[in-house]
């Protein structure tokens, strides 16, 4: 059920970029600088695409720095947890090490009984 609901949002999703992208097929001119910038700094970037091909690549470039935005967001967060991990596995260590160094109970109530049964 679940794979048929992805399925579906995605079938959704690309009828609506196919209908964005056919209702948006003007050309526009993109441009680096303003004009009155470009005869001022001698030079000039300007590229001529379709407008669904600026508004799609200004969907991706505002995902990509929230991607990225948020990974370096969240630094202190895998940091914290990469110390938790660390730990955690010293504290399994030690408990291992102090289990293995405990004499077994079974040796323990077998001594007293023998030290009993020896004073008698």
């Amino acid at each position: 059920m679940l794979r048929f609901l992805r399925l579906l949002f995605l079938a959704v999703l690309a009828i609506v970029l196919v209908a964005v992208a056919s209702a948006n097929r003007q050309i526009v001119n993109l441009r680096l600088l303003p004009e009155e910038m470009d005869s001022f700094m001698g030079f000039g970037w300007s590229v001529d695409v379709p407008l669904f091909l600026a508004i799609f690549a200004g969907i991706i470039a505002g995902l990509t720095i929230g991607f990225v935005w948020e990974w370096f967001r969240e630094a202190k967060h895998r940091t914290a947890a990469t110390e938790h991990r660390r730990e955690a596995g010293r504290l399994e260590r030690e408990v291992k090490r102090l289990k293995d160094a405990r004499p077994d109970p079974e040796d323990e109530v077998l001594a007293i009984l023998e030290s009993r049964g020896a004073g008698r």
